[in-house]
Order: C-alpha cells, then sequence, then structure tokens
C-alpha cells in the first residue's frame, strides 16, 4: 500500500488553494499510471479488463470508495475498460484528495481475488 492510499480525504472548501503544477507532479510519482492532464487540473487513467461484468464490477467499487471517501471522479465506462478522472470541483483544480483516491482505486485494480478472471494489464489478453 503507497502511504497515499493508507490517508484519508479531507473536506476542501472554495478558501483551501489547488495544487502547484510542482506538487502535482511530485504525487504522480506515488501513482503510477495516471497521467496529469493539461493545464493539470485533472489527473486521469485507464484500467483494462476481460468483460463488461468485471469492468462494472470495478466501476462499483470505485463509487463505494467515492462514497466512503466523500471525493467522486468522473468515470467513463466501457465494454472492457474504465476511464477515472479525478479533480477538486470546490477548487477548480487538484487537491491532495485527488491523488489519495487515486492511490485507493489503484490498490482496487490490484485486489482481484486469485483464480478470477481478475484485471488484465495492458497489452495483455483480451
Amino acid at each position: 500500500m503507497t502511504q497515499l492510499a493508507g490517508r484519508r480525504c479531507k473536506p476542501c472548501e472554495g478558501g483551501t488553494p489547488r495544487l502547484t503544477a510542482a506538487e502535482a507532479r511530485a504525487l504522480l510519482r506515488d501513482t503510477p499510471g495516471w497521467r496529469l492532464d493539461e493545464p493539470g487540473g485533472t489527473i486521469s487513467k485507464v484500467y483494462p479488463f476481460r468483460n463488461y461484468y468485471e469492468t462494472m464490477a470495478f466501476a462499483n467499487a470505485v463509487a463505494f470508495v467515492a462514497h466512503r471517501e466523500d471525493h467522486h471522479p468522473v468515470m467513463i465506462v466501457g465494454y472492457r475498460q474504465c476511464d477515472v478522472r479525478y479533480t477538486t470541483h470546490a477548487i477548480s483544480g487538484l487537491s491532495e484528495n485527488d491523488f489519495i483516491c487515486a492511490a485507493k482505486v489503484d490498490q482496487l485494480f490490484g485486489a482481484a481475488p486469485e483464480g478470477s478472471s481478475g484485471p488484465i494489464q495492458p497489452g495483455g489478453p483480451g
């Protein structure tokens, strides 16, 4: 578990400063595979799966994390992939909460039960 994944989101109000580009890039090192979208107000990652059922199970698990953290991503769900995007709407940019949730979502992706078809790695079978 990364240090970020073990943390909890904090309420973020309009007066909370956005992360600078340098701060966001530093936090990206703790969230491999996540991409900082220009102009730096969103992070995103696409997770590949074997089928729609597994994609939906993952999306529902992400929804549970979002509920517990009270920090909700935009998700674009396709047949064999889920695009997850975080931004902090209250401050119109990125906060540490976005990276905390990104790390928690990465944990979900890597937690497929043994023996299940589970998530596939990019470039894997499909």
